[in-house]
């Protein structure tokens, strides 16, 4: 049987390619907050549909939904941003510095350092820090505009998807020729399961982490104790940091200011950390679906550098989705086929 591509390349189908590849064109800078609202509307649809079954309006139970979900996410980064500037200024009011020179003092007995040296790369480096993050800052201020434009695309594609998710999987189900209608709806099913094992093996893992964070170091009495559990359980999303720059940079404050007991508790504190995300994340995440980490790192690692900070969301995500995809293709037809 002869494959003849112009029986497939009617005027029909150039025209909808056409059409597809210029629509593309247009939604491709904001394509990431609509991948996002595709995923937070995954979430945010089992609360609207709990609301919908008392209201019986779907586009109040989606509001309100929206604000269950995601005020509380909203909450967080405003918490997040105002205790790190307060942590910054109390840190740039502090002795910090001189603790620092104490401590280099106290080592240069010990070791033959250079302290002069010493202090003029630590002067230098806090400075091009400095310069760096307000560099950063200026761009961030220069590109408010695109930030408030995807945040509005963000909230109304989280909107349209939660009310009218079902029409949209339907509108393209119809597409699907009848012989792959089983492999399709397999692998919408395999994307679900890849949604809910992130969810369930990395963001809820993160929360624990977070808890746990959060009640070590208050009792351990650091000054923003709450504050670095959060941090610390933000960072164990990104499979690569986790929770030890938190409780390291802790452990060798502790250790120039002189309070060693301290030092030890929190670098214990910190190790039972890490070890407690080796048991939790894969107890809560291979009851969904397995994916090899090495697929996540990536995603974590190569998200950032294409959609900027959704990235880390978007990215692993899509690899996760890519593999679901190709593996069952391999089980529908190469393997049941050979």
């Amino acid at each position: 049987m002869s494959f003849d591509i112009k029986n497939y390349l009617t005027p029909p189908v150039l025209l909808i390619l056409f059409l597809l590849i210029i629509s593309l064109m247009f939604i491709f800078p904001v394509l990431n907050m609509i991948v996002l609202g595709a995923i937070l509307a995954y979430g945010i649809r089992p609360v609207a549909f709990k609301i919908q079954s008392k209201l019986k309006y779907s586009s109040i139970s989606t509001i309100l939904a929206m604000v269950v979900v995601l005020i509380p996410l909203i909450l967080l980064v405003a918490y997040v941003s105002f205790e790190l500037y307060n942590f910054v200024n109390v840190l740039l009011a502090s002795n910090f510095s001189l603790d620092v020179d104490r401590a280099i003092s106290q080592l240069s007995a010990y070791l033959p350092l250079d302290t002069v040296a010493m202090d003029s790369n630590i002067d230098s480096t806090i400075t091009q820090v400095g310069n760096f993050l307000l560099n950063h800052s200026a761009n961030v201020l220069g590109k408010f505009a695109n930030i408030t434009l995807d945040l509005f695309i963000l909230i109304f594609s989280v909107f349209y998807f939660v009310r009218d998710g079902d029409r949209c999987f339907n509108f393209i189900r119809d597409f699907v020729p009848s012989e792959y209608g089983e492999f399709f709806d397999n692998t919408v099913e395999s994307v679900k399961d890849v949604l809910k094992s992130i969810f369930y093996g990395h963001v809820l893992t993160s929360v624990i982490i977070g808890i746990f964070g959060c009640i070590g170091y208050y009792l351990l009495g650091y000054p923003f104790g709450i504050f670095l559990g959060v941090i610390t359980g933000i960072l164990q999303l990104i499979p690569i940091f986790g929770p030890w720059p938190v409780y390291w940079a802790l452990f060798f404050m502790d250790v120039f200011s002189g309070n060693y007991p301290r030092a030890v508790v929190v670098l214990i504190f910190g190790l039972f950390l890490s070890t407690v995300d080796m048991y939790i994340r894969p107890a809560l995440s291979s009851h969904y679906a397995e994916i090899h980490p090495l697929i996540l790192l990536i995603g974590f690692l190569s998200g950032p550098l294409v959609y900027g900070l959704v990235g880390f969301v978007v990215g692993p995500l899509i690899l996760a989705v890519t593999y679901t995809v190709l593996d069952s293709y391999r089980k529908e037809f190469l393997i049941s086929e050979g």
